[in-house]
């Protein structure tokens, strides 16, 4: 069986304080889901939009929240900058 590299998930200080500021049991939600998209980095987001420095920043809906994020595939890491609640 083929080993996946497996990615590690940095946070911004946006996303750090949105996580902060949920309860418990949504902050654990929130991990859960930002863990499940280090460990498949190559699935296929919602959408995808362009930052300032045109970089494509992947957008993906789960459990009711947004996540924004990029992969640096070379550092084997999901960068996650903006989570907000979608509903």
């Amino acid at each position: 069986m083929v080993n996946l590299p497996s990615y590690t998930c940095s946070f911004s200080e946006e996303a750090v304080a949105f996580v902060v500021g949920l309860k418990k049991s949504h902050q654990r939600v929130v991990l859960d889901c930002a863990s499940k998209i280090a460990a498949s980095p190559f699935h296929i987001c919602d959408y995808r939009m362009d930052d300032a420095n045109g970089r494509s920043i992947d957008n993906l809906l789960l459990e009711g929240f947004l996540f924004a994020y990029w992969v640096d595939h070379a550092a084997k890491e999901v960068n996650v900058l903006e989570i907000l609640r979608a509903t």
